[in-house]
Parts: structure tokens; C-alpha cells; sequence
């Protein structure tokens, strides 16, 4: 390896082992040098990953308002010196973020379920939007999502899926798939581990600081217990996808985006669910326990795509993404990236700064949260971009619907819909409790 090239390695190994411990090493000169220059943001939901983003935007904008329905999260943010230091308001209504005109941009970080809502909302009222993965519930949401992108496109929308702006693993592999080095790829392995199980969980009152009726939203209204709240949301098809939506809005979104298939009109034809198992059990789709996990904890589904491309989305291989080619292999995870192509160089001369900056849609290569402020002011597509995710989390979002029936079904991915099931086709909306609805724009 020649030394201009381990130096890029090495610098890249830096940038990226800092960005993921939270500490940039990328400069924010471009962006809000001025006191004058900065925008003002509203945090919508500060538990503990919405505390740690706050504290990454903080660094580029003044946070002005923080909301969260349990009181001691919004009172956690307003008062602490990295976020809101004492001066921020506090809400446990967003709708009050989303109502200020001083409010340039929100941070999204509720679950997954009320993504979708506060996010078309946040555009409708003119801000630049920083939602977290996985962006929405449904496949219907996707479509809405898309739908309001498309119309409010003078508003930045940033999705906070962070393995897009690590150079040492994932941009290497990526870049290495994209310019063809391992040949034609055939197959992907997508390891994202198995959710939990647990249960039967007791029913508890409320804690007088969270306000669980607001907390379920569109969700059905339900008594309260400890494990379906706050970081548990994720092992209840209610409010998320399990580990299909979890670990998947990652690593399906890098071997999506690795493989071409990220562009509008692309997507599997068939997802065969057959090999999934639940905790609980379900008919036609839906548990019938309703207090214990219930998302999938052991599973193998296939995604066939037109062109002969299959992934395979496990709980069964090693928490990371295998790429087979016809002329080599290579495994990417957040620790490490291997294989003969790595070892050997094949990208020697084929991934720096230039092969960064196309993956960056022709910005410079920078941490996950200075290319977002540098969007804003620059305007043009973040690396993490809505319309990107959106195809990718139609591949997730069938995963999760194939393994809760138990089959294989089909997907029409121009119509965007599943044919020739009506129970699984069933599954690809939700019915909103009422107050809850979901802006159609």
C-alpha cells in the first residue's frame, strides 16, 4: 500500500471511529461560524438517543424548544448545559415546536410510530426536518412520506441513518460494490440479529411524568406496561418492525444503496417469510398475546429481485452485511470490513477523496451531522437522503409483513403493492386512532 493511500486510511479510520463515539473530527468552519448564522432548532422527543442528538446539533444550531411526553425527558434537555442550558421551552406537546415561526429546523427522535406524522407535519409548516431511522411504520407511510417530500422540496429532510458517512468500513464497501470490483453481485447476507422475548409483562399505572395516552398515538389504546414504552417500543409490531425495521433501516439500507437498488420503481418481486418464528402467536399477521414481545426473534427471509440479485435477511449470521460477487467477497460491519478484495487492494487507486465525494451526492466527504448543516446551506441532497430510504425501507417493511404470515408474497414494486394476498396486502397500512391521522398531502 503506498503511503498517500494508508495516510487516507488512516485519516478515514479517525474521522469515523470519532464520529460513532459522538466527537466530530471534522471542522464546522462551513457551517454556523457566526452567532448570527446559526438556526434555530426544536428537538421533538429528548429521551436517551434524542439527547444525544440534540447535543450533535447543538454544536450547529440554538436549541430553542424541546418536547417530549414524558415531562422528565423534556425537563432533562431544557436544563442541560450541551442542549438546552436552562433557556429552552419545553413542551410535552410538539405541536408547539412545529407552531413557532422562529423555528428554522426539528430533530425527530420519538418512536417509530409517530415519525411519519410529526415529520409531514414539520413540512407543512415550512422546517427542514432530522428524523431518525427507521423513518416509518408502514408501506403506506412510505408513499406519504414521499408524497410530501416531493411537494415541500425547499425543506431539507435528513435521515439519521449514520453508517452512510463511516469512510473506513461502509463507504469503502459500498464504493467497492458500486464500481463493480466484485463482479456481478448474486447475493447478499444482511445479518441483523433476533429481538428479544419476554413475558407475559404486568400492567402498571402510568408514571405521573409520561403521558401514555399521547405516547401510543395512532397505536391502539392499551393499558400501560413498562416493556412496551421508551426503548422496549421496538419488540411490538404496534409501533415498529422489530428487527426488520431496527437493525434493518442500517444494514439493508447500505446493501440497498451498495447494489443500485435504491432508485424509485426498484425493490424485491417476492419476500419469502416461511423460515420466521415469533414469541407469541399470530393469525393472519397479528399477535394474539398482548402482553408479551411479539417481532420476530428468529428468522431467515429471502428477497428476490428481478435481476436474479437475492438478500438474505437473518437473525442467524454474524450482525453485518456479506457481499458475493463473481469475482470476490467481502463482509462490512461496524468493526471491521475483510475479504481477498480488502486484503488485496482491489480498490488501490479507486476510493478517495473523488469516490467520496460522488457517494456524497458532490459534497466533501464530513460527519453525519456537518453534511446535514452543510445541506441546509448549500442546498442539493444529504447523503442520507428521504427518497433513498423510502426504497429501502419498502424492502424492510415486506420482510417484517412475509415473516408475520409466514410465506412467501409478491410485490409489484412500480404500483408499490403486494398482489395476490389480501391478508399480507392488509398488513402494508395501519388505521390510525382517531386524532391521530396521519396528514394526506
Amino acid at each position: 500500500m503506498n503511503k498517500s493511500r494508508r495516510r487516507f486510511l488512516q485519516q478515514s479510520t479517525a474521522l469515523a471511529a470519532a464520529s460513532f463515539s459522538g466527537i466530530s473530527a471534522a471542522t464546522k468552519s462551513f457551517a454556523n461560524a457566526s452567532a448570527n448564522d446559526r438556526p434555530r432548532l426544536g428537538c421533538i422527543g429528548t429521551g436517551d438517543r434524542g439527547m444525544w442528538d440534540s447535543r450533535e446539533h447543538a454544536r450547529f444550531a440554538d436549541v430553542v424548544a424541546v418536547s417530549d411526553v414524558d415531562s422528565s425527558h423534556a425537563e432533562r434537555a431544557r436544563i442541560d448545559e450541551n442542549i438546552g442550558r436552562g433557556k429552552a421551552k419545553a413542551y410535552s406537546d410538539y405541536r408547539k415546536v412545529l407552531d413557532d415561526p422562529n423555528i428554522d429546523v426539528v430533530s425527530i427522535v420519538t418512536p417509530d410510530h409517530w415519525h411519519s406524522k410529526i415529520a409531514i407535519e414539520a413540512l407543512q409548516a415550512g422546517k427542514h426536518v432530522y428524523c431518525q431511522k427507521p423513518l416509518t411504520l408502514t408501506l403506506e407511510e412510505n408513499q406519504l412520506i414521499r408524497r410530501a417530500a416531493k411537494r415541500y422540496s425547499d425543506s431539507i429532510f435528513f435521515v439519521g441513518t449514520q453508517q452512510r458517512s463511516d469512510p473506513r468500513t461502509f463507504l469503502r464497501a459500498v464504493n467497492m460494490v458500486r464500481q463493480g470490483l466484485l463482479g456481478e453481485i448474486r447475493k447478499v447476507t444482511i445479518g441483523i440479529d433476533g429481538a428479544p422475548t419476554g413475558g407475559p409483562f404486568p400492567v402498571k399505572d402510568p408514571p405521573k411524568e409520561l403521558d401514555w395516552e399521547r405516547w401510543l398515538g395512532q397505536a391502539p389504546l392499551v393499558d400501560y406496561r413498562a416493556k412496551r414504552c421508551h426503548y422496549d417500543f421496538r419488540w411490538w409490531y404496534e409501533y415498529s418492525g422489530g428487527k426488520f425495521t431496527d437493525w434493518g433501516a442500517h444494514h439493508v439500507d447500505i446493501a440497498t444503496w451498495a447494489v443500485g437498488m435504491d432508485g424509485e420503481n426498484q425493490g424485491p418481486i417476492e419476500v419469502d417469510g416461511s423460515d420466521a418464528h415469533h414469541p407469541v402467536e399470530l393469525v393472519d399477521g397479528s399477535p394474539t398475546a398482548h402482553d408479551s414481545y411479539n417481532t420476530s426473534h428468529d428468522f431467515l427471509v429471502k428477497c428476490h429481485f428481478d435481476t436474479g440479485l437475492e438478500f438474505e435477511v437473518t437473525s442467524r449470521a454474524r450482525n453485518g452485511i456479506l457481499f458475493e460477487g463473481s469475482r470476490g467477497r467481502l463482509f462490512v460491519n461496524r468493526e471491521k470490513i475483510t475479504g481477498v478484495p480488502v486484503e488485496e487492494d482491489w480498490d488501490a487507486g479507486k476510493y478517495g477523496s473523488e469516490e467520496l465525494r460522488t457517494l456524497y451526492k458532490g459534497k466533501p466527504h464530513e460527519g453525519h451531522m456537518e453534511n446535514f448543516y452543510r445541506t441546509l446551506r448549500e442546498g442539493g441532497q444529504p447523503v442520507s437522503d428521504v427518497f433513498s430510504h423510502l426504497q429501502m425501507m419498502n424492502t424492510c417493511h415486506l420482510c417484517a409483513i412475509a415473516a408475520r404470515v409466514g410465506r412467501s408474497i409478491t410485490w409489484d414494486p412500480r404500483e408499490e403493492r403486494i398482489t395476490g394476498d389480501d391478508i399480507a396486502a392488509g398488513l402494508a397500512a395501519r388505521q390510525p386512532r382517531k386524532g391521530y391521522e396521519i396528514p394526506q398531502v
